[in-house]
């Protein structure tokens, strides 16, 4: 933005503040509680023909949007959430003083309720000549298209408001957000899946590994975890307690870095079904994305990237030892540290030298890999030391039940037949909590009232999470943008 703009945008708060003065020397309210409407604008616009044949006064309300004076006729644009409609006003129609009042004191931006009836233009444009007018509310500062609009992306999502204002696609992306989670929430409830609610803050925080935001509770004198799964341990107590499906959508929390696909405060959902394995807990996933893409989106294709992705064919599956050993050579099963260490090294790719240890190590040689991976399809074969909540497969003890969602490249998801046995467990806490105390901060805390909970016995079970960044591909956006109202540093 130019000097001259700054000056004019000055200006332009100046003088609406002395049309606000003058509004209230006029004992006129600017900003009252009660507004009166008949309809939405669209309501008008689909009856449009009814309501002109009938010729009958009617309300709207909403936002003016544009605003041009003729000598004695005026012609507006209004809109509310549902669409915009031109307005006429006529000074024979609503006398001189409210005339005046109108073209003095009103400002682009201002809400208004209309009182009017349906004409057409002799131009043939569907308009609404105003028999009536008040203010709803006075807005003193103008909207950012008249000046310069609304391009710079941190500007944008500081003043979200504006950039839904502004940009009909953001609006509607947030539409299709909405739709996207109450598809997940209609497709699991519709299976029998019992909707929960679990602690967002934990004395031990389980269920993923991540660092997690620390704080304290003044009430206990005791520092508190902001949880970093969707209650994972804690819905599979309630498998302990006899219920058989469940899941939750909510916010959870995880105190590591930002980039397109990773945010530190998001919307996460996570399933538990019992008596169901990883190969049923994948057949529902699939159901689920097919499901849910297509009531969000109306297509089951997409360009993600530079992936051209069709959730509608046959999904693969993707064995993690075997991609890995493709890409890089490596075969993480009869592999050192050091000798991953040289080939991150050697692939130019960047990590935390932070508690770096051979799981870390091996997370770091996948994210790479699947990377070259378009999906649609399943990665399976996970190794059980990147694995401490899921079941040992059958037959490789080295590898786990576990299973994630492959699509244009990143894990959109990951599931597994949850370990129900206590002992192995404990076993493996035992060895996370080595590596927290060795300084891997996303490490695991050993949970003792979730293995006492597994000693009274959990059915077999199968659990799977996604969260928002499922949505931020389909929308082919980055995770940050696709959030209402994204964390944001604070101005100096």
């Amino acid at each position: 933005m130019t000097e001259k703009q700054v000056l004019n945008l000055s200006d332009e708060y100046e003088i609406r503040i002395k049309r606000l003065e003058k509004i209230r020397e006029l004992e006129i309210d600017p900003y009252p509680a009660k507004a009166q409407r008949d309809y939405y604008i669209k309501d008008v616009i689909d009856k449009f023909d009814d309501l002109e044949k009938k010729s009958s006064k009617f309300f709207i309300v909403g936002r003016l949007r544009s605003n041009r004076s003729h000598g004695n006729l005026t012609f507006a644009q209004i809109q509310d959430d549902s669409e915009m409609i031109q307005i006429a006003l006529s000074k024979k129609e609503i006398g001189d003083e409210k005339y005046k009042q109108f073209v003095n004191l009103v400002d682009v931006g201002d809400f208004l309720e209309i009182q009017g009836n349906c004409f057409t233009t002799h131009k043939g444009e569907k308009s609404i000549m105003v028999s009536d007018w008040k203010f709803l509310s006075k807005a003193l500062r103008p909207l950012p298209e008249k000046w310069h609009g609304f391009k710079d992306e941190e500007e944008r999502l500081r003043k979200r408001y504006l950039d839904i204002l502004c940009n009909p696609e953001i609006k509607d992306m947030f539409v299709k957000r909405s739709k996207f989670w109450n598809a997940i929430r209609k497709f699991l409830l519709d299976r029998g899946f019992l909707e929960v609610e679990t602690p967002a803050l934990e004395v031990t925080t389980g269920g993923a590994d991540a660092r997690p935001f620390v704080t304290h509770h003044n009430a206990l004198d005791i520092d508190v975890y902001l949880r970093i799964s969707m209650g994972e341990l804690w819905q599979k107590q309630l498998m302990v307690a006899g219920y058989d499906k469940t899941f939750e959508i909510g916010r959870q929390f995880r105190n590591e870095g930002m980039d397109a696909e990773h945010l530190q405060d998001y919307t996460q959902m996570e399933f538990y079904w019992a008596y169901a394995d990883y190969e049923k807990g994948m057949e529902l996933v699939e159901e689920m994305y097919k499901y849910v893409a297509q009531e969000t989106f109306g297509t089951l294709k997409f360009k993600i990237k530079d992936f051209d992705i069709d959730l509608g064919k046959k999904w693969e599956r993707y064995d993690y030892r075997e991609i890995i050993m493709k890409y890089t050579g490596i075969d993480i099963l009869n592999t050192e540290k050091q000798q991953i260490k040289e080939k991150l090294q050697e692939l130019k790719i960047e990590y935390d030298t932070k508690g770096f240890n051979i799981t870390r190590a091996i997370d770091n040689l996948l994210k790479y890999c699947r990377r070259q991976i378009a999906g649609p399809g399943f990665l399976i074969n996970v190794p059980e030391i990147v694995s401490p909540l899921a079941k040992k497969l059958n037959g490789n003890p080295e590898l786990t039940q576990r299973f994630q969602p492959i699509i244009a490249g990143s894990e959109l998801g990951n599931g597994y037949s949850e370990l129900n046995d206590p002992i192995d467990q404990a076993q493996r806490f035992q060895r996370q909590e080595k590596l927290r105390n060795e300084g891997d901060d996303e490490a695991q805390m050993y949970d003792h009232d979730f293995v006492e909970a597994l000693e009274h016995g959990m059915p077999p079970t199968c659990g799977f999470g996604l969260s928002e960044r499922v949505f931020a591909f389909l929308m082919n956006k980055s995770a940050r943008e696709c959030q209402i109202f994204p964390l944001m540093k604070p101005k100096d």
